[in-house]
């Protein structure tokens, strides 16, 4: 909860002054019943028509008072909750950013979301709750009790002997309810996974028709929401009946005393006619300190999954180290790196290029091509090896600085739902000559041109209103539209055919010469003019060379080779 105060204080001025707000409007509230009883036992013997107007118009003035104070105190708490919400989700969301893709593995990306979604939320929710009936309800508890202390003493006595249960209660329930609500918000992330992979792989679904087993598998996730939900709902509402049952029994108790005691000309009508309003007022600033507790065992443990979030710091840190003279331009250095730190994901790589040269990675899916680029943009931390580029290790480089060097287009790339142009600039404000230039290189320029309104035709998410072929096109342009120093192609090429893949060789070659690039691809192809070219077989290097020198030395290059161009080795 320090993490949810924290945001807080800077709104605590205005905070202060609807607490102020709302605490008129609560005595407002208890004062109708005492000048309810003070018109009945005091201004309405004396049959003065006069007094009983004055009286009657002030129990007006004061329920309007209270109406007006406790909806501009409502307001001003609905400001204070968004506002505050929007804080932690903003940096939140931050910090996500700043996460090492390890980091993020490690919390899962549905988790991330829920608690960017669901878990602020019940934040918010706390927030404008605890500053609208967290307030009011302990001022009319505390008040409506001191109050009938001064009316009958002895009435108040049998209402105070029911708070000891109500408050062992509510203490025992809401010791159980927090990790409830914790396990409940597990739940929900288990479900926006299923719901995300659903989503994703909805044409799969349908080419298979799995639906009825993608509702069965989403079935059974919801169920079990439902139950965790189900569970922690009842858990805290055993509140109320528990709490009506008492405070009842104390109104039973009251008004039994009360008879007796108006019987035998110890107390006034009026007084019980109040006393019994007094005791309503109670009941329900207690029910409402029980929706409190509900909604702080939700919002505790929401606030403790983003607190887990935030103040966890960002995964990669800088690791000062000189920078050495070296020739090459990237540089691995017997390079060994693991996902699940138990069995190495590639091991021993080792090579280098110089400015302006181009190294090919070919190798069955699953041989660490892809791992090999995430290691040079230090999107992981090798395990061990040195990862340099231009005499400076990777992990002596600021983020801000690492990534400005590379053009990249990942295996499974994303397209935003806005314009082509929005999609190749990517925030970066290029020049229009830039994106046009990259655009034509990328063998995009056709599709784009034929387009009606050209760069501005609209995308939709995912690009799913292009054809395989012209998103890859697209993505290949947003990567070299910023002249990059290093360019990265993982099988970037794959939904391209033969004639316009070897037209974006052949203008990689005359428009970006001077870049420095890495290409893992399935085609020998795309790789035959490489000036290396690497082979990978379960994450150890097997072959390197040109692709004659290779056609000579490995026999898995040639396998590949010789099934898709039908060259033998020589």
């Amino acid at each position: 909860m320090r993490m949810i105060f924290h945001y807080l204080k800077p709104f605590l001025p205005r905070m202060t002054l609807g607490v102020s707000i709302k605490f008129i409007g609560a005595i407002m509230d208890l004062l109708l019943p005492w000048i309810l009883s003070y018109l009945i036992d005091e201004v309405a013997p004396t049959r003065s028509m006069g007094r009983v107007l004055l009286w009657g118009g002030a129990m007006v003035l004061a329920s309007v008072l209270a109406w007006v104070t406790n909806i501009v105190a409502n307001r001003m708490a609905a400001w204070v909750a968004q506002h505050t919400t929007r804080a932690i989700r903003h940096d939140l969301f931050e910090r996500i950013s700043q996460f090492s893709c390890s980091q993020i593995d490690e919390f899962t990306i549905p988790s991330l979301e829920s608690r960017l979604t669901s878990d602020t939320y019940h934040v918010h929710q706390f927030i404008g709750m605890m500053q609208r009936i967290g307030i009011r309800a302990p001022i009319l508890l505390i008040g409506g009790i001191l109050i009938t202390l001064t009316l009958d003493p002895v009435l108040t006595l049998v209402l105070v002997c029911t708070l000891p249960f109500l408050a062992v209660s509510v203490t025992l329930i809401s010791r159980k309810g927090v990790p409830l609500y914790t396990q409940l918000q597990k739940g929900v992330d288990g479900m926006v996974r299923t719901v995300r992979e659903t989503i994703s792989g909805i044409r799969v679904i349908k080419a298979l028709s799995k639906t009825e087993y993608e509702r069965g598998r989403f079935d059974g996730i919801n169920r079990d929401v439902v139950r965790r939900e189900k569970k922690a709902g009842i858990t805290m509402g055993l509140t109320n009946p528990m709490m009506n049952l008492f405070l009842n029994l104390g109104l039973t108790a009251v008004i039994v005393t009360g008879a007796f005691r108006v019987n035998a000309g110890l107390s006034q009508p009026g007084k019980i006619i109040a006393f019994l309003s007094y005791f309503t007022i109670i009941l329900n600033a207690m029910m409402a300190v029980t929706r409190i507790f509900v909604m702080y065992s939700r919002g505790a443990a929401s606030g403790a999954r983003i607190a887990q979030v935030l103040d966890t710091p960002p995964g990669l840190d800088i690791v000062p180290s000189p920078k050495e003279d070296s020739p090459y331009h990237v540089e691995f250095s017997h390079v060994t790196f693991s996902y699940n730190k138990t069995e190495p994901t590639i091991e021993d790589i080792s090579f280098a290029l110089r400015p302006g040269e181009t190294l090919g990675i070919i190798g069955a899916t699953g041989c660490g091509k892809s791992t090999i680029m995430s290691l040079l943009m230090r999107l992981y931390d090798a395990d061990s090896g040195k990862v340099a580029i231009s005499g400076c290790r990777v992990d002596s480089l600021p983020p801000e600085v690492l990534h400005t060097k590379f053009g990249v287009v990942f295996q499974n790339d994303v397209l935003f739902a806005d314009t082509i142009r929005e999609n190749i600039d990517f925030g970066r404000g290029l020049p229009e000559e830039d994106i046009e230039k990259a655009a034509r290189c990328a063998q995009a320029w056709e599709f784009i041109s034929s387009l009606p309104k050209g760069l501005d035709h609209m995308l939709t998410s995912k690009g799913t209103n292009l054809s395989g072929g012209q998103r890859q096109r697209v993505l290949l342009a947003r990567a070299l539209a910023g002249n990059p120093e290093i360019l990265l192609l993982d099988d970037s090429s794959s939904a391209l055919d033969y004639k316009t893949d070897a037209a974006l060789r052949r203008a990689l070659r005359e428009e970006y010469a001077g870049t420095t690039t890495l290409i893992a691809a399935q085609r020998v192809s795309s790789l035959l003019h490489a000036d290396h070219i690497l082979v990978l077989e379960d994450g150890r290097e097997i072959g390197y060379g040109t692709h004659e020198e290779l056609m000579k030395t490995c026999e898995v290059y040639q396998d590949i080779a010789s099934s898709q161009l039908g060259q033998s080795p020589a």
